[in-house]
């Protein structure tokens, strides 16, 4: 995922023009570009036209081929050569802290009085994997590209166990969890689509690897789609006005620093290289909100559930594209 430089900061690379397909790619690329250089921008105004339009929510249905194609379309930029070189030890070490993450993200919640739905939201939002754009993120932050793909792939496979185990052991009896819907969501919208896009990626490199640049702005378009749609299915609760969100937005706040802070420190201790500690903390600090608001629907969670999701969106995109900026002056 180094190829494709996703990014919420304005001034980011833009993507050259003059690739294969004539004027028409040509012009994909520009609608890619204004996808990619200005991601947090699409999703602020996704979470306003969701709070504007409750109606929206009609649309949950969709939130499981949105996140199918979301991972499978970056996931066709994982090439084999991405994944030769990956130190063993920052990798594994980045996994370890990886699993602290849910626990973490309920300390949070019961710290702050959460009631049990929007406690689920943040339990789940800690259990996910790191966010799709963090390897661009990382690649713009000049840190190592392919240590945090490798990683974004690894707990993608292991979500499979990690998700269903977390929210079975950490939320018993506050909230009615049945494992099996969110195992089979994971199936059929993260594992299944994320396996045939490296297969097909491995099969027909040639075929594929011309349009790189474009797959992570599909991912991006269907993460504004998702955000949207959750956004307006919390819309009563955000705009009720009764003091729930101030709450949510102090975990997400929260449960991302504390993200950063322990990837940084993780690798500082082990003595990561800079490239690797830069990696660290963002795989550890980005959780993919949208991801976890996918689940969360699928899996039949209560609508509040899905708010910390949204509100933590917003937030990482916002401390990623600063955090990008400032490593990579």
């Amino acid at each position: 995922m180094s190829g494709p430089r996703r990014s919420c900061v304005p001034d980011a690379k833009h993507r050259q023009l003059h690739r294969p397909g004539g004027e028409t790619t040509g012009v994909l690329r520009r609608l890619a570009a204004a996808v990619d250089d200005y991601l947090l921008v699409w999703v602020l105004g996704a979470v306003a036209v969701g709070l504007a339009i409750p109606p929206l929510a009609a649309l949950k249905p969709l939130s499981t081929p949105l996140l199918a194609v979301m991972i499978g379309s970056v996931s066709l930029t994982l090439s084999p050569a991405r994944f030769r070189g990956v130190r063993g030890r920052p990798l594994a070490a980045v996994l370890a802290v990886q699993t602290a993450m849910p626990l973490a993200a309920l300390a949070l919640a019961r710290l702050l009085g959460l009631p049990a739905a929007l406690a689920a939201g943040f339990v789940v939002l800690g259990a996910v994997t790191p966010e799709l754009v963090t390897p661009t993120m990382t690649e713009l932050a000049g840190g190592d590209t392919a240590l945090s793909t490798v990683v974004l792939v690894v707990v993608g496979i292991a979500t499979l166990a990690t998700v269903p185990a977390a929210t079975t052991l950490l939320l018993a009896g506050s909230v009615a969890v049945d494992a099996w819907p969110i195992v089979r969501q994971l199936l059929v919208s993260v594992v299944a689509p994320m396996a045939l896009a490296v297969g097909l990626r491995a099969r027909f490199p040639d075929q594929i690897a011309p349009y790189d640049d474009l797959y992570s702005s599909v991912s991006g378009v269907m993460v504004v789609l998702v955000i949207g749609i959750v956004a307006a299915d919390n819309a009563a609760l955000v705009l009720a006005g009764d003091g729930a969100l101030l709450p949510v937005v102090a975990g997400a706040l929260g449960l991302n620093l504390a993200g950063y802070v322990a990837g940084w420190l993780g690798g500082t201790v082990l003595g990561f290289t800079p490239g690797e500690r830069v990696a660290s903390t963002l795989c550890v600090g980005m959780r993919d909100f949208a991801v976890a608001a996918a689940l969360l629907v699928a899996a039949g969670f209560p609508a509040a559930a899905t708010l910390p999701a949204v509100v933590f969106g917003v937030v990482e995109m916002t401390t990623s594209a600063g955090l990008a900026r400032y490593w990579a002056e």
